[in-house]
């Protein structure tokens, strides 16, 4: 199942549930999916990347949201953005650990055969899009150390 219809499909279970954070968050997500694809003529489906995309960017926002609140001694609204961002991180991939990460750049770095920082270039093109671009520093540090 496509990842906007699960979105959908949310959307009827928290109503159901009468579950308010849930259905909040899940129908901004929805509106934020709309605008995309109005904002291009033409698209009628976005894909489940772009769809993981806005999510991603929500999840961040409220995060961030959520902190500046803690800041300012005002932890209803804290709670609030935090409940919605739990709800967000149902729907986004596992993040990797350090040391995931790392074991994944160290095998991409062998698949492509890559020895010197002349060839980071060609490691970074394989490992984002393995990764989802999550990689840069650690690409670069495995390779400085492999010529050292």
């Amino acid at each position: 199942m496509a990842l906007e219809q699960e979105i959908s499909k949310g959307i009827m279970e928290a109503m159901k549930a009468k579950d308010t954070v849930r259905l909040t968050t899940l129908r901004n997500v929805k509106k934020y999916i709309i605008e995309a694809k109005t904002a291009s003529a033409g698209i009628t489906e976005l894909s489940d990347a772009e769809v993981l995309k806005i999510i991603a960017k929500l999840a961040k926002q409220g995060a961030e949201s959520a902190a500046v609140y803690a800041q300012q001694n005002r932890p209803d609204l804290a709670a609030e953005e935090s409940a919605q961002v739990a709800v967000l991180q149902t729907f986004l991939p596992k993040q990797m650990t350090g040391e995931e990460l790392t074991e994944a750049v160290r095998s991409i770095i062998a698949e492509v055969g890559a020895t010197s920082m002349k060839e980071m270039g060609k490691v970074m093109g394989v490992a984002s899009k393995k990764l989802a671009g999550a990689c840069l520093i650690i690409c670069r540090t495995i390779l400085s150390s492999t010529t050292e």
